[in-house]
């Protein structure tokens, strides 16, 4: 696992493909918070990355062990729960 505490806001989120996932927001907890912008359809808020995928912090740059198509599919709301429990909201 990467380095968590390197994390910092405008770091770019790429996928174990190098496809750009989003922007980092800020570090909450065990999470990273993605820019607003980059919350697709949901873009009235934030959405998150769990820690444990982090695989390595690269410069400006934080590599996750998931492809972005797979790592978008394991993004959380603000209260943990996946992205697909709040698809009818």
């Amino acid at each position: 696992m990467g380095d968590f505490s390197q994390i910092r806001e405008h770091m770019d989120v790429v996928g174990a493909d190098g496809v750009h996932l989003g922007t980092v927001d800020k570090v909450e907890g065990e999470r990273i918070k993605l820019t607003k912008a980059d919350s697709g359809s949901h873009g009235d808020h934030h959405h998150y990355i769990a820690k444990g995928l982090v695989a390595a912090v690269d410069g400006d740059t934080v590599r996750l062990s998931a492809n972005a198509d797979n790592a978008a599919l394991l993004e959380e709301e603000q209260d943990g729960k996946p992205l697909s429990d709040n698809d009818g909201d």
